[in-house]
């Protein structure tokens, strides 16, 4: 770069920061003297902000900026430069292209950097610009898969998962690589908030990938010749038979987490390119939360706790797999867990241990159905019954016998909305009178990730987000609403953490006459909502208008449960609901 172009962004900088000629005299003598960069020396300050020191950059050079929260470097180019090259100067390789290597870098005005890399990689490097943060996030993060970083060995994890029955020196998947690789892999999630991790063998090597707040995102994927030992490491680490690679498997991993116990649930699956892991971590302050904040609107709420303080009868939980279920039920559990009540579990598997609380995991190995515990357990002089799936005619009508004979149970269903209950209980073979005899309320419920408070900001919606929202939610938008600016805390997303929406269905008079009748689930609804029931859309359209989510956020949770969409005209709007479920993600 010549010493005019240099002198323009200098002046640029300057200008952007606002300082005066006297600040300016200052900070270009503290750039001599300190070899400090103008742009880290006024981000330093506070004088400028990197977002806008990146724009500034992207404009004045020509040069693209990249969100490395995004994007996912291949192993090639993680491989021509080493761990500490990319500390020093401050980059991240991420691919190679043409004999070129795209490299991400702080600041790509630092030609000691490019010359050098250029040299030891022996391509030619077309740079690109993104944050530090991002930039010592991003090698931390890949580099520990393919070296031992200062720092990967120290730290959090040099309690985690250290201390292994099965630990052996010669054992090559205890390897200290191998170990430092598992170690941080599951480090990693826990600092993220990650729910699961998933290791997929494929015939490019093992692709891992981690789960946060509902979407899977890429991890680094690490050196192919180590994918067999991560596996294994695993394995031994759940107590699973290393030798066998033909058949499914399942094992759990105690942990302490500093104060926290954490379970971490393994289920291997045998594929085509080798066995595919996955891990879910379960902490169970984030599965049992006091009912205040599982996300409900207050007149939801005060429905649901009036539900919870019935004596018998059945409470159902419907949607559809990760909407927050196993959540909501373990949180009336342990709202509901007193000296003097026996409260009983049957559950596929047991995800969290709950003090006071007596669970059974199912095994059908051993012929341990849901339907033979259930059985068991009414000898068992129980109170209160959780079921954790309703899956079958036999289940439905032993819960329902339950509910009918002095118990209150609790239990799950795969339903689009909270009618779909009743309809999914009759259509099982349970006879409508079973069903309005016991059933006392349902709740229907899906999860929304939330707006990320540290760059939450105000918007106006487009004229096609205008129509859109007319057409979904049956009403004009408001002037602004709320979405995610991408920042470090939500790992560039614009969301972090979620909330529930939900829609509770309760059994009164009038719709158990309409279901003796055998009225259809369009006759049920149209009931429910006269009586005050608030649909999942509504709700969802609350925590969009009180700026805790997105317009695509909702779109996603809600509209398979629409009703009527056709004749609502929604599906009018299908192209635009394609567009924000993609953009959601």
């Amino acid at each position: 770069m010549d010493q005019y172009n240099r002198r323009r962004i200098r002046e640029v900088l300057l200008k952007a920061a606002s300082v005066s000629p006297a600040q300016m005299e200052n900070l270009l003598a503290e750039q001599r003297s300190t070899k400090i960069s103008l742009g880290k020396l006024l981000i330093n300050k506070k004088a400028i902000s990197e977002v806008k020191l990146l724009s500034i950059l992207e404009e004045q050079l020509g040069i693209a900026q990249v969100n490395l929260y995004q994007e996912t470097p291949n192993r090639d180019a993680l491989d021509s430069i080493t761990f500490r090259m990319a500390q020093k100067h401050r980059v991240i390789p991420l691919a190679i292209k043409d004999k070129k290597m795209v490299l991400a870098m702080a600041d790509p005005m630092d030609l000691t950097a490019l010359d050098e890399i250029t040299t030891v990689s022996g391509y030619e490097v077309n740079p690109v610009i993104a944050g530090s943060e991002a930039i010592a996030s991003a090698i931390n993060q890949y580099y520990a898969m393919r070296e031992d970083p200062v720092g990967v060995e120290h730290g959090a994890d040099s309690a985690l998962l250290e201390k292994e029955e099965n630990y052996t020196p010669e054992s090559p998947v205890d390897h200290a690589p191998v170990v430092k690789v598992v170690n941080f892999l599951i480090r990693n999630a826990l600092e993220k908030g990650a729910s699961d991790i998933h290791l997929e063998p494929s015939d490019q090597g093992l692709r891992i990938r981690m789960r946060l707040d509902g979407i899977l995102y890429d991890m680094a994927d690490p050196p192919r010749h180590k994918q067999a030992h991560i596996i294994s490491r695993v394995k031994i680490m759940a107590n699973l038979d290393i030798a066998e690679k033909r058949l499914p498997q399942d094992g759990n991993i105690q942990q302490a987490n500093g104060e926290e116990e954490i379970n971490l649930r393994v289920s291997t699956m045998p594929t085509i390119h080798g066995e595919k892991i996955v891990i879910r971590l379960l902490e169970k302050e984030k599965i049992v939360l006091p009912l205040k904040r599982l996300g409900f609107a207050d007149a939801n709420y005060r429905s649901y706790q009036r539900l919870l303080l019935n004596q018998s009868g059945m409470l159902l939980v419907t949607g559809p797999t990760g909407c927050g279920k196993t959540t909501t039920l373990y949180s009336a559990l342990n709202y509901l867990n007193r000296a003097r009540d026996n409260i009983i579990t049957v559950e596929d598997p047991v995800e969290c241990r709950i003090r006071g609380i007596n669970q059974i995991q199912v095994n059908r190995q051993i012929d341990r159905t849901f339907a033979n515990t259930l059985r068991s357990i009414l000898r068992q002089d129980p109170d209160i019954i959780m079921v954790g799936e309703i899956r079958d005619l036999e289940t439905a009508k032993i819960a329902t016998q339950a509910a009918l004979t002095g118990h209150m149970v609790m239990s799950t269903l795969h339903t689009n909305n909270a009618v779909g209950a009743v309809t999914r209980l009759i259509d099982m073979g349970l006879e409508p009178f079973m069903v309005t005899a016991a059933l006392v309320g349902v709740i229907a419920q899906r999860l929304v990730r939330k707006i990320c408070e540290h760059c939450r900001e105000e918007y106006t919606l487009t004229a096609e987000e205008k129509v859109f929202y007319q057409n979904y939610f049956q009403k004009d938008p408001p002037p602004r609403l709320y979405r995610g600016g991408k920042c470090k805390h939500c790992s560039h997303t614009g969301y972090r953490g979620r909330s529930s929406i939900q829609e509770i269905l309760l059994l009164s008079q009038d719709l158990q006459s309409l279901i003796l009748k055998g009225e259809t689930a369009v006759e049920l609804q149209v009931k429910a909502l006269e009586q005050g029931m608030l649909p999942l859309i509504s709700d969802g359209l609350r925590c969009l208008e009180g700026g805790i989510t997105t317009i695509g956020e909702v779109v996603r949770a809600t509209f398979s449960s629409v009703f009527d969409a056709e004749a609502s005209g929604y599906a009018d709007s299908s192209a635009f609901i394609n567009h924000m479920h993609k953009d959601s993600n």
